[in-house]
């Protein structure tokens, strides 16, 4: 029977890892990749698998996936990393800081995947007791999570969850202190997609806008408008936020352009509205350029769902965070985005918020060039995720789901 004594050697494998753990971290935050492009990051994780015995399966382009324990499990267990970076500037001047100008690893995936390579290696120390449990754990490393649509969905085309029970995942947060994991049921990430305004028409002097169709007038009324009317037409509760990121149009002063564009993000709280906002969505844009007589064309591309966490896989984490030494905490539902949603689609499993903030230390951001991130959260996140796996099979056992065995 899979018993606390098994999630006690995995955790405690985790350990003579460490400072191998962290150079390899370092080697990847020097060494970033964007969405797609990551082909030394894809190689660095293979080539340490193989060499611990691994079995590995290369992605089409860039990520992998690889498998420990039963080749024919009653009981599989994934733990996913995100291997992107993104086109930020690294201002820490850390002695490990990005080589590759203007692209950093400013959301912390260097420590997720380094996490994950942790939780499979010391899996890996332990398979002989897994494959007598009939259990196996899946390495998804995954590409792109930054972009849409993201990597995920590679992953499950490409049959990443075929025969999987069970997915988990961590994400650093920077307001957490190290040692500590965000734990929260239900919704814990929001939905998020991406939306482009595009406006042509009849350009013109700037002293003469009635003989004009004028454009720039009508995109600052996209921008404040579209927002505010949307906020009147859908349930507050469902959390919307359209929030703008990008304005182009014209190049001087005294000319209305003929064309110009304004990008931005669109985020909800709740799923199903966030399945039925499309149409809406055209309907507002439409109606609050018509009176300026201006072109528009809407290019709305959905992004994921947020990530809902199932309540027994949240009981996994807890009791794997009893087990390796570390403090569950509550936290809250955020407008975040992640495509680890998708995978949620498929199977029960949950994502937990990895703390990497310093006690009593600075808190930075997210997607800023200047963040930076307590190592210990290395060791945090492989201990997590490598007793989650062992956790899982315990509660599935206890619970007599038909999938686990006992021996």
């Amino acid at each position: 029977m899979t018993d606390n004594s098994l999630l006690s050697a995995v955790v405690g494998s985790v350990d003579p890892l460490l400072p191998e753990l962290v150079e390899i971290r370092r080697d990847l935050h020097a060494h970033p990749e964007l969405s797609r492009e990551e082909t030394r990051t894809t190689m660095v994780v293979s080539q340490r698998l193989a060499a611990a015995g691994v079995r590995v399966r290369p992605l089409a382009g860039t990520g992998l996936v690889a498998d420990i324990g039963a080749e024919q499990p009653a009981y599989r267990v994934a733990l996913r990393a995100d291997l992107d970076a993104l086109p930020v500037r690294e201002r820490t001047n850390l002695e490990w800081a990005s080589t590759n100008y203007g692209v950093c690893h400013a959301c912390g995936h260097d420590v997720h995947v380094t996490s994950v390579l942790g939780a499979g290696l010391a899996l890996r120390a332990q398979e002989e007791r897994l494959r007598e449990q009939g259990v196996a754990a899946r390495l998804i490393f995954q590409p792109a999570e930054e972009v849409i649509p993201g990597g995920a969905i590679d992953v499950l085309e490409q049959g990443g969850m075929e025969g999987v029970d069970a997915v988990f995942a961590v994400h650093c947060d920077p307001s957490i202190e190290v040692g500590r994991v965000g734990l929260r049921e239900g919704p814990i990430t929001a939905a998020s997609d991406r939306v482009t305004v595009h406006l042509s028409g009849r350009g013109g002097h700037t002293s003469r806008p009635h003989l004009t169709e004028d454009l720039t007038f009508a995109l600052a009324k996209v921008i404040t408008e579209v927002p505010a009317v949307l906020s009147r037409r859908l349930d507050p509760r469902s959390g919307l936020a359209l929030v703008w990121g990008e304005v182009r149009a014209g190049m001087a002063s005294n000319v209305i352009p003929s064309s110009g564009i304004v990008a931005g993000t669109l985020r909800m709280l709740d799923a199903e509205a966030w399945k039925s906002v499309g149409p809406l969505l055209e309907q507002v844009v439409h109606a609050v350029v018509s009176p300026y007589a201006v072109t528009a064309r809407l290019e709305h591309v959905p992004g994921v769902p947020p990530v809902v966490n199932h309540p027994d896989a949240v009981d996994v984490l807890r009791q794997s965070c009893v087990g390796g030494g570390l403090e569950p905490v509550p936290t809250p539902q955020s407008l975040g985005g992640e495509d680890f949603a998708w995978y949620l689609t498929s199977v029960p499993g949950a994502m937990a918020r990895l703390g990497t903030r310093t006690p009593g230390g600075r808190t930075y951001d997210l997607h800023q060039g200047d963040l930076v991130v307590d190592e210990g959260a290395v060791a945090a996140g492989a201990r997590l995720l490598a007793g989650a796996v062992v956790a899982d099979v315990i509660k599935a056992a206890a619970s007599g789901d038909p999938g686990t065995t006992e021996s």
